[in-house]
């Protein structure tokens, strides 16, 4: 078993098993974000941009079960030889709440995963609804006073972006990050 991932063999097997459109870009999202804070905190960006790009993997194979979320994607990436326990522990943690899950996050890494996956619904619907805008030029105030409104992008755990703070990252500091990282993928997420 391997104990580590490279990107290439991450894109590879989230090629494999990840197939619907919005998910890939959602999971694309994620790893971006992922990458941009490691960058950030000083941590291993390919690590935790693997994390992003991974924590959906199961999305189609789970058939709308999400009591299996998170601990397919880790039966997955075990089943292609990986054994990495961070990792898995953030997969799985940020199925937090669902129902069936009794996964809880505790770790930095673990919030900081399921506060960058949240936050893209936010700014995905957010440039989406104002066509004249792109995510390039975003402003957190924007994006913060459309996390006040729970009507807007309603499936979005607010929460858990907001327990960016548990893992010692202001929120504006959060959002700013989210924001370049997509941005910088602009092309590739077509906005």
């Amino acid at each position: 078993m391997k104990n580590n991932i490279t990107r290439f063999e991450a894109r590879q097997i989230w090629d494999k098993f990840l197939k619907t459109e919005y998910l890939r870009l959602h999971t694309i999202e994620s790893e971006a974000i992922m990458r941009k804070i490691a960058s950030h905190l000083g941590e291993n960006t390919e690590f935790w941009g693997n994390t992003g790009l991974l924590h959906d993997l199961d999305m189609d194979v789970i058939a709308g079960d999400y009591s299996k979320h998170g601990y397919k994607a880790v039966e997955i990436l075990k089943s292609e030889g990986y054994d990495i326990p961070e990792m898995f522990n953030a997969i799985i943690s940020h199925t937090e709440g669902v129902s069936g899950s009794d996964a809880k996050r505790s770790t930095s890494f673990e919030y900081i995963l399921s506060a960058a996956e949240n936050i893209t619904g936010i700014i995905s619907a957010y440039v989406i609804l104002t066509p004249e805008k792109k995510v390039a030029g975003t402003k957190v105030s924007s994006i913060k006073k459309r996390l006040k409104s729970k009507a807007f992008a309603a499936s979005v755990n607010r929460e858990f972006i907001y327990d960016i703070e548990k893992a010692d990252l202001e929120l504006d500091v959060f959002l700013q990050l989210a924001i370049d990282a997509m941005t910088e993928i602009a092309d590739e997420i077509g906005m």
